[in-house]
């Protein structure tokens, strides 16, 4: 069952166990996918350790950590029609990549699809399952299943070539909901995203993680997102909603200044979406601020 449509890429950091778990899993996968990580920065002995147990796997080593832009680094070298995120601790079901390219093969205007998350070791259901099978977002009645207004990477296969005419992932977001400014962008560009009930991921959450760090980055990402796309009304308001919500710490401090310092550069290169993709952020809105799995992600 070798699936020569798909490039599983994979983004790394100081987490060779859970790597190596990750590639045993996607080795042993029906598609025979190639599988290219971005090693950014590893100093656990992590490239040695996948030369040695992934001869097979292509392994960039960029030197230091870019975050998100390590998967833009290795789309670059994606000789596939379709590219497969996942992290060093989640990896694919068999037959959902090709699932997943069977539906992009099937509607040429779909740009990604998204597949539902289950959480190892338990095996439930990540808490945004509900919210990607029950999203508000209207879509065309050919769309194989609910119309997303963003996605998760980790759990996302993409056309290579919208990707990489979208620009690929931000480098100033680094990692963080990074994935909202990619994906108004590829909505933007035309194309809707999907979630799929019956393809499957599974993630077990890496124990070596900061989850203050992620938090200061997403709230930071999603101001940032909301000044460069979406029109002053509207960024308003979510700026707003967030200064209200968010716990009152010095993390979102941070977050906050960090995004009011880059103010000049939001306003050098804000650009505002197009009003049928505006249209249907604002009825994310509501599920936005009534969810516990993003509400300072994105």
């Amino acid at each position: 069952m070798t699936d020569p449509r798909t490039t599983v890429v994979v983004i790394t950091h100081n987490r060779c166990g859970e790597l190596l778990r990750t590639l045993g899993h996607l080795a042993e996968l029906p598609e025979r996918p190639p599988v290219i990580v971005t090693d950014n920065g590893s100093t656990d002995g992590t490239a040695r350790a996948v030369a040695r147990h992934h001869p097979r796997v292509r392994l960039l080593r960029p030197g230091r950590n870019l975050g998100a832009v390590g998967r833009n680094l290795a789309v670059r070298e994606v000789r596939t029609p379709y590219v497969a995120f996942c992290d060093d601790d989640s990896w694919w079901s068999p037959g959902s990549l090709s699932g997943a390219a069977d539906l992009l093969d099937r509607h040429p205007a779909l740009g990604s699809v998204t597949a539902r998350i289950v959480v190892e070791p338990d095996g439930t259901d990540d808490p945004i399952v509900r919210e990607l099978r029950d999203s508000p977002v209207p879509g065309p009645s050919w769309l194989p299943g609910p119309a997303l207004g963003s996605f998760l990477a980790a759990a996302t296969v993409l056309r290579t070539d919208a990707f990489r005419t979208a620009g690929g992932f931000h480098p100033k977001l680094w990692l963080g909901g990074e994935e909202e400014l990619l994906a108004a962008d590829l909505a933007a560009d035309g194309w809707w995203l999907t979630y799929a009930d019956h393809l499957t991921i599974h993630h077990q959450a890496s124990t070596a993680r900061d989850p203050t760090l992620r938090r200061r980055h997403g709230i930071r990402n999603t101001l940032w997102f909301t000044w460069l796309r979406r029109p002053v009304g509207p960024a308003l308001r979510r700026t707003l909603d967030l200064a209200r919500t968010v716990p009152r710490d010095t993390t979102s401090l941070h977050a906050f200044a960090e995004a009011a310092a880059a103010l000049p550069w939001v306003l050098r290169e804000r650009r505002v979406l197009p009003h049928e993709v505006e249209s249907r952020l604002r009825l994310l809105e509501p599920a936005q601020r009534a969810s516990t799995a993003r509400r300072y992600t994105g």
